[in-house]
């Protein structure tokens, strides 16, 4: 079955809401049930992604639940749970974020990534977009698209990630792993509470040293783990 089939049949119970997005080979969109009134967003990929299979299944709060994996003919569909709320960057544009509110944010990220790094996976996109918070404040960190398996490769063999969020290993100087998405939230800490990059303004006090172990060229000199950086 294509991916085109399989969504037709899908939308024999949903109507489409809207493209949330379209590209770099994937295909989101928000999809309502005509009787339920029940949301979901589909995936739409022309590769796999082994980071939706392992957390299909897998309830966290700061994760979206993947409902189902479907490879196709052309590609893979995955079938997640629609969340409601804005993003950081949404959020960031209406003025800097207060410090506590960044913590509980930082705090939810960290423990998504917990989750995600005890299945063997490094997510490689953390970034204001990709990190919803619901009307009760709860941080959500979508969009696994990039997300790799740690495996013992020396290093990473294709450059991905978000200029000014990805770390130097992503650059192909070494392999990703947990402490990649440590550097990421070091960068997102700091671009929360002071809008911007710490390598233009790097934040005040506690909160900067922080920053600077989380965005150390050195692995070895970050915070090894995101349970640690979240505590």
């Amino acid at each position: 079955m294509t991916q085109k089939e399989y969504l037709d049949a899908l939308l024999e119970q949903y109507h489409l809401v809207h493209v949330m997005s379209d590209k770099n080979g994937c295909r989101v969109l928000h999809l309502r049930h005509k009787a339920l009134r029940l949301d979901l967003v589909v995936r739409q990929l022309t590769y796999p992604v082994g980071a939706y299979t392992a957390l299909c299944g897998v309830i966290c709060t700061n994760l979206p639940q993947i409902f189902d994996v479907v490879d196709n003919d052309d590609g893979q569909t995955v079938l997640e749970e629609y969340i409601d709320g804005f993003t950081v960057a949404t959020l960031a544009e209406s003025g800097r974020i207060r410090y506590r509110q960044a913590k509980k944010i930082l705090q939810g990220v960290c423990h998504a990534l917990t989750v995600l790094h005890r299945l063997g996976y490094v997510h490689r996109d953390v970034k204001p977009e990709n990190v919803v918070v619901r009307p009760n404040g709860q941080a959500v960190l979508v969009d696994l698209n990039i997300s790799r398996q740690v495996t013992t490769v020396r290093r990473d063999t294709q450059i991905m990630g978000t200029v000014g969020y990805a770390s130097p290993e992503q650059m192909g100087l070494a392999q990703s792993d947990a402490r990649t998405d440590v550097y990421a939230c070091g960068v997102l800490l700091n671009v929360m509470i002071t809008g911007k990059h710490p390598s233009d303004q790097l934040a005040r006090g506690r909160t900067g040293l922080i920053v600077r172990r989380c965005t150390a060229v050195n692995p070895d000199d970050r915070y090894q783990t995101a349970r640690r950086l979240a505590m």
